[in-house]
């Protein structure tokens, strides 16, 4: 029996590449969609599936290497104990891994899918670290954001606080603190800090 296994890390990402890729034709497939590369093969709940039904005189195919496991470590023990069990691995573009060659094979692809995931990790921290500081000096990122990804929570009386000391609108005090205007208004209710009905003239009279 020929079994497919897929796994992409992020829910806008979709097997489908790989199905395609791969040319199809499998009798069962298993696929771990938005888990992370960074989880051993077999905490994968696609995977413990796949691992729980293949059989000795099955082929299990794969996309890549490091589809296989966390690091070159967990991509070597994942296929000597199917290799053990009785169990054919292929991958796309190498073929059947077996004997000291698929060894030997398997052992310098790992350490590269590992070194490529090490390289990802480093550029993504890099590119980070240059926004925060563009975000410091300029009060923008180097890509022209006004933050770093989804903001994160403030605390409802510093805000509403700041608006009051400054005599700032909701739109001014949203701006400064990366928020939405209901955040802001629901924060200045909950500190008796939202004024009465004329508020909203005033706003638009202020943003005028």
């Amino acid at each position: 029996m020929r079994i497919a296994y897929y796994r992409v890390s992020t829910g806008e990402q979709s097997v489908e590449t790989q199905r395609h890729a791969m040319g199809g034709g499998f009798d069962k497939e298993f696929a771990d969609e938005g888990v992370s590369g960074g989880i051993m093969a077999a905490d994968r709940p696609g995977f413990a599936k796949l691992l729980q039904h293949v059989r000795k005189g099955d082929m299990v195919c794969v996309y890549a290497v490091d589809r296989l496991g966390r690091d070159s470590i967990d991509v070597q023990t994942t296929v000597r104990d199917l290799i053990r069990a009785g169990v054919t691995v292929e991958v796309r573009g190498l073929g059947v891994l077996a004997g000291d060659a698929g060894e030997l094979i398997l052992a310098v692809l790992a350490q590269v899918a590992d070194m490529e995931r090490r390289k990802i990790r480093e550029r993504t921290a890099e590119g980070r670290a240059a926004a925060r500081a563009s975000l410091q000096a300029t009060g923008k990122t180097h890509r022209g954001k006004l933050s770093l990804g989804r903001p994160k929570a403030r605390d409802g009386a510093e805000v509403a606080s700041w608006r009051r000391e400054n005599g700032a609108s909701i739109r001014q005090t949203a701006v400064r603190f990366g928020l939405s205007d209901a955040t802001v208004k629901r924060y200045c209710a909950s500190a008796g800090l939202l004024r009465p009905e004329r508020t909203v003239a005033g706003e638009a009279e202020r943003l005028g």
